[in-house]
């Protein structure tokens, strides 16, 4: 069903941080960070699969992400929905049912086999096709997908995610050069905020955490060999 209630940009964002916290997604630990996929350090982790086991918050959070890219795109951008392997797959599903549109998926590399794709479902050449992913960080990982898609025949103009870091500069100019609009719900200041109005973490952990986010390259550079 399509959603017609459309809240403002910034309750949107500060519940989305709140749901993200509530079901343990945010983890933060200034004093021993995580190891992200690049190798580099990070005192933020966030794990939005984790919200397909949360009936109540996913429907939610899908109707935001719904109502989000239909009022930054359009009511008729899209003939597709596409999501990428694997963490977009369940809410581009989620996503399509809304917006009563096809689904695909992109996978990240071709099968190796049979038909050695990397579009599963149905794709037709000109077709517009929102692509659908859990998060983004630098948007680098994101240019895979669109260029798949794109091989195709078909456009793909727009990316939409549930969570994106805010904290990259080059991340919008990263896939604007690629002719792709980010649209996304909230970001770690949106759950930074979030989380001191809720007591959540310590103020030490905090205060951590808002350091890195304010010059993440050069907290990452100061611990990269710690």
């Amino acid at each position: 069903m399509i959603p017609t209630s459309y809240p403002p940009r910034e309750e949107i964002a500060r519940l989305t941080a709140r749901m993200l916290l509530e079901i343990g997604a945010v983890h933060f630990n200034a004093a021993e960070p995580f190891t992200l996929a690049s190798g580099l350090p990070s005192p933020t982790y966030i794990d939005c699969r984790k919200l397909i086991s949360f009936p109540r918050i996913r429907s939610t959070l899908m109707d935001f992400l719904t109502v989000t890219v239909m009022r930054d795109a359009g009511f008729e951008a899209f003939d597709n929905v596409a999501g990428g392997e694997t963490a977009g797959i369940p809410f581009a599903a989620l996503v399509a049912e809304r917006m009563a549109l096809p689904m695909t998926y992109v996978r990240k590399k071709p099968k190796g086999y049979g038909r050695n794709a990397r579009i599963e479902g149905a794709m037709s050449e000109g077709e517009r096709v929102l692509l659908v992913e859990d998060l983004t960080t630098d948007g680098g990982s994101k240019l895979s997908f669109v260029d798949a898609i794109r091989e195709t025949g078909a456009s793909c103009g727009h990316t939409a995610v549930i969570f994106y870091y805010g904290i990259f500069p080059e991340t919008e100019t990263t896939l604007g050069d690629h002719g792709v609009a980010l649209h996304y719900l909230c970001t770690w200041w949106d759950v930074l905020a979030e989380a001191r109005a809720q007591g959540v973490f310590d103020a030490e952990t905090l205060d951590g955490v808002e350091s890195f986010l304010n010059d993440p390259r050069a907290w990452q550079e100061a611990r990269k060999g710690d």
